[in-house]
């Protein structure tokens, strides 16, 4: 039997939808090209490193507001000097790359109020170096200063010059300061600082004996509401600054933080610094609020 053919329009209709078909995937394909011939020749994405971006941080459009980088941790990279041959070690600076310098305030003879707001204001821990001649008459004033993070060291008891004296009267100025000192605020002071500046051999042996870790100089001063120097003409990394609780507090004050901002440093405590501390540097038994009433002592 012969098979029937079909009509010829049929064909026609076939084939044009086969050229139809063709002719759109023509199009599609010199549409692909031409966007990858533009991409490729014309525009060139933005890539961000990985590099440069905290791992914890995420991408952020450049409109963004960025937050100013944070400054690294300071790490003390100084040792303090050991007891050689029985003498404490002399220090007036630290050497250090840290952009840091150290403040100590001596004496203890004018408390007025507004001192330790004045510290903490301006975010200032301070080594104090105290004598009791100066605060017999008021110990527990000092006890707040600690409590805000400053820490209360020895300036011996009558505030002599020492090297006028003999050895055992210099070791009984320095090591009853210290134990008048742990009665009065539950803490043994760990770094002296002779009255004046002035000392000797027999300074440095008797400061040892009585478990001083340093004799603690300066080499600048906050003065007369203006900054003193030994060296150059501003203040340097590693510096110990010298102040006193006077009655011109407040402008010397003013004067070491103007010096510390012009010379881009920061505050920090030196004995954090140095890595004095004992495990055991306060009495659990003393409460420091009360030490200086339930430890009479004959020099109060």
């Amino acid at each position: 039997m012969q098979k029937r053919k079909k009509p010829a329009k049929h064909r026609h209709k076939r084939s044009g939808w086969i050229i139809l078909v063709v002719a759109a995937v023509i199009m599609a394909a010199a549409g692909l090209l031409s966007t990858r011939y533009y991409l490729t020749h014309h525009h060139k994405p933005q890539t961000i490193s990985r590099s440069s971006i905290a791992h914890d941080e995420p991408l952020t459009p450049k409109s963004a507001a960025t937050t100013p980088p944070k400054l690294h941790a300071l790490a003390p990279d100084y040792a303090i000097p050991p007891v050689r041959n029985g003498l404490a070690p002399v220090i007036n600076k630290i050497p250090t790359k840290e952009p840091v310098v150290f403040l100590g305030i001596d004496d203890g003879a004018n408390k007025q109020a507004f001192e330790l707001q004045l510290m903490q204001d301006n975010g200032i821990k301070a080594s104090l170096f105290l004598a009791n001649r100066f605060i017999k008459d008021n110990p527990s004033f000092f006890i707040d200063f600690m409590t805000e993070g400053s820490l209360i060291e020895d300036h011996t008891v009558n505030h002599k010059l020492l090297s006028r004296l003999g050895y055992n009267e210099q070791k009984q100025e320095i090591c009853d300061e210290a134990d008048l000192q742990q009665q009065q605020f539950g803490r043994r002071p760990v770094l002296f600082r002779p009255p004046g500046g002035d000392y000797n051999i027999d300074t440095q042996r008797a400061a040892a004996a009585c478990g001083m870790k340093a004799v603690v100089l300066w080499i600048a001063k906050a003065n007369g509401r203006a900054m003193q120097y030994q060296v150059g003409h501003g203040l340097q990394a590693g510096d110990i600054v010298l102040m006193h609780f006077r009655p011109e507090f407040k402008g010397d004050m003013q004067a070491f933080l103007d010096a510390e901002k012009a010379a881009g440093l920061h505050t920090e405590l030196l004995e954090n610094w140095l890595d004095t501390e004992q495990p055991t540097k306060t009495n659990p038994a003393v409460n420091v609020k009360t030490a200086a009433r339930i430890h009479p002592s004959p020099y109060l």
